[in-house]
């Protein structure tokens, strides 16, 4: 693990082992900041380590599948320029050494390129992708065990959400949650590892809100900003908690202060979120997994438009016309992207997916390589409204509720209905079934060939009883 040279005591580095302190509702960053640094493995329930595990291993295929990216490659060539090709953190596009902060970088931004990592509902936030990349780049440093690693990403995640819901959903509209939200989460995982104090910890929540950024802006002309976003949040996590470390103040009221980061990203905080049930609600557990690799505002509605034409035997070529019935979140996201551009931007388009789930049945990262602008799907997207729905806008951010209203060439209406989409916690993904999307996400731009991704799917599922994280290609790091 990392230590310090300074004398025992001193802010910053944990001396004891003492449990945390009672969260204190007059200074949340503060109790955020005490669970994190205390949390103990003995304390996480199994079915939260499980849980966590299993966004473990989901988190590394959209790793792997980012591989070849034009956005991702620039950030890693800009990393290696700064960073050199030597450390003991891996960057896992080019199975290269880095320093961790550089590996932890990279690996954010590629796993959040094709639009298959988790996100947590209520927070609207992408934890896996600020969060995994910052404990694996500082286990393998470090040299720590898989049940540090663990601990470290649970309190990430743990912190991350719960500051997430309170930035409410006036911050999403305009912020990307994952950006800047996710800057805390990094920064707790990877104060957690270090072994930071309570101090130390919100020494580096304020290093780190201070530097939390992301703006939505990037979607209107499909800008690569999203990629930066997360590559950055890990990286400015990891920086704050190593300044922590180091003895560097940040701001110790930087969630709840005046001019902290409710007062000046959101006009609807809800501060009883930052504490709600610490320690004994698990937010870890309620995070969802993403079947399609599109944006998850589409997920409801797509597998509404699904159980409508598997219910009615529908023929694509008889739809006449689809009204998605969303959230207003997913308008104010989706609404920027008119006619996609680029694979990913389609991925923000609802009539794009729409169409390719009628006509492919799946919107998965081949899908849409094999042609979004295709005539077919370009005329279904013609066909597809978003409508606010008061019901569905209600529910969410709690419940992603999908509807659609399918008019069909015969003049009949037929209406769809979900209420969890696929990967959601009571609709969630079985290991066999986040098995075939690590395999298959391995396999998209050729990060594993199949015999070595197998090999390193064993080795994930294993990575809490692992005395040593080390390399997740081990035994070597050759292709």
């Amino acid at each position: 693990m990392y230590t310090d040279q300074r004398s025992p005591g001193q802010p910053g580095i944990r001396t004891g082992a003492s449990a945390p302190a009672p969260a204190d509702p007059d200074h949340p960053s503060r109790a955020l900041a005490s669970f994190a640094a205390g949390l103990r493995f003995e304390a996480i329930p199994a079915a939260v380590v499980d849980r966590a595990v299993n966004l473990y291993v989901d988190w590394l295929g959209s790793a792997l599948a980012g591989k070849g990216a034009r956005p991702v490659e620039s950030i890693a060539r800009f990393a290696r320029a700064s960073g050199g090709r030597e450390g003991p953190s891996e960057i896992l596009i080019d199975r290269g050494g880095a320093p961790a902060y550089f590996a932890a970088m990279v690996n954010a931004a590629a796993s959040h390129f094709v639009e298959q990592d988790d996100v947590h509902n209520g927070s609207v936030l992408h934890p896996a992708t600020v969060v995994f990349p910052v404990v694996l780049a500082l286990a393998q440093e470090s040299g720590a065990s898989g049940r540090e690693m663990m601990t470290a990403a649970v309190a990430g995640y743990e912190v991350g959400i719960r500051i997430g819901e309170y930035m409410g959903r006036s911050h999403y509209k305009v912020f990307h949650t994952t950006g800047t939200v996710g800057t805390l989460a990094a920064a707790a995982a990877a104060g957690r590892l270090l072994g930071l104090d309570e101090a130390g910890m919100l020494h580096a929540f304020g290093s780190a809100g201070t530097q939390a950024s992301g703006l939505w802006e990037f979607l209107r002309d499909a800008a690569d900003s999203k990629q930066l976003h997360t590559a950055m949040a890990a990286a400015n996590g990891l920086m704050a908690a190593r300044l922590a470390a180091d003895g560097f103040r940040g701001a110790a009221r930087i969630l709840e202060g005046a001019q902290g980061m409710a007062a000046g990203m959101s006009s609807d905080a809800d501060p009883a979120r930052l504490l709600d049930r610490l320690g004994q609600r698990w937010a870890t557990m309620e995070t969802s997994f993403k079947y399609h690799a599109a944006c998850r505002h589409t997920h409801p509605a797509a597998d509404a438009l699904l159980a409508v034409i598997a219910e009615h035997g529908v023929r694509v070529h008889d739809i006449v016309h689809v009204t998605a019935r969303v959230h207003q979140g997913a308008i104010d996201v989706l609404g920027n992207v008119r006619v996609p551009h680029t694979v990913h931007q389609a991925k923000f388009n609802m009539g794009t997916v729409l169409g390719i789930v009628a006509h492919r049945g799946y919107a998965g990262v081949h899908e849409f390589e094999q042609g979004y602008d295709a005539p077919e799907i370009a005329a279904f997207r013609d066909k597809v409204a978003m409508v606010l729905d008061e019901e569905v806008d209600r529910a969410y951010p709690a419940r992603w509720i999908g509807k659609v209203s399918v008019e069909l060439a015969d003049g009949r209406i037929l209406q769809g209905r979900v209420d969890e989409p696929k990967g959601d916690p009571g609709n969630t993904l079985s290991r066999e079934e986040i098995s075939a999307k690590f395999l298959r996400l391995a396999a998209f731009a050729g990060g594993a060939q199949a015999p070595q991704a197998q090999a390193m799917l064993d080795r994930a599922w294993e990575i809490a009883a692992l005395p040593n994280v080390g390399s997740v290609f081990a035994p070597g790091r050759s292709a």
